[in-house]
């Protein structure tokens, strides 16, 4: 009894990917969202995973090192997303090509077709810093939206500033589109019954034979 109570009372779970150039900030947010402070983070090699809990929900996000030498190595991060967000060092301007070429390779993999994308413009308070609109344009955020569902926030890591706004939709987002593909389960369920008994009512020896052919 205890363990069927559990499953129906347990919170729900989002397998979130953090991703982007390395330096561009994601350890912190990770741990900024996690403790709600500034900890002291060193360049990741491999991995991070921690368990966020944002409206009752809980997002096991794995923050993937954004070094050169270990990129052909994410796609066995991949499996199981629900969400990836990509996060953006807005001040580092030289290397925006780059981090536009890693954002538009990885959402074409065939892991990620249907997850939600966020991209994080981090460190919005640096002068001189890319606006949101201006990391739009030249991430080319447009050409993905034909894809995947994805906004982009402006976010400030160490002080929090728009972080709680980027999980908000995020969150709900991921929500929407999951409870979507359930109901278009659920729907194409139905019309493979219903054809099925039309072929029964249409071709009884027919649909009586196919069924004695698979025993």
């Amino acid at each position: 009894m205890g363990g069927i109570f559990g499953k129906l009372f347990r919170k729900r779970e989002f397998r979130v990917l953090l991703n982007g150039l390395d330096a561009a900030g994601k350890t912190t947010i990770l741990y900024r969202l996690k403790l709600g402070k500034v900890v002291t983070t060193i360049p990741t090699i491999g991995f991070n995973v921690e368990t966020v809990e944002h409206k009752n929900i809980q997002l096991v996000t794995w923050d993937i090192g954004g070094r050169g030498n270990i990129r052909p190595l994410y796609r066995h991060y991949y499996s199981g997303t629900s969400a990836f967000v990509f996060v953006v060092d807005s001040n580092d301007k030289e290397r925006i090509e780059s981090a536009r070429e890693e954002l538009h390779r990885t959402v074409k993999e065939e892991s990620l077709k249907d997850v939600v994308l966020v991209v994080v413009a981090n460190k919005q308070d640096i002068s001189g810093a890319l606006t949101p609109l201006e990391i739009s344009e030249k991430m080319d955020i447009n050409t993905i939206r034909k894809s995947h569902l994805c906004e982009v926030f402006g976010t400030t890591a160490t002080t929090g500033e728009g972080l709680y706004e980027m999980l908000d939709w995020l969150v709900d987002a991921t929500t929407r589109k999951q409870a979507g593909e359930i109901l278009r389960g659920k729907d194409e369920s139905a019309t493979v019954k219903k054809e099925s008994k039309l072929f029964y009512f249409t071709s009884p020896f027919s649909y009586i034979k196919q069924v004695f052919s698979k025993v």
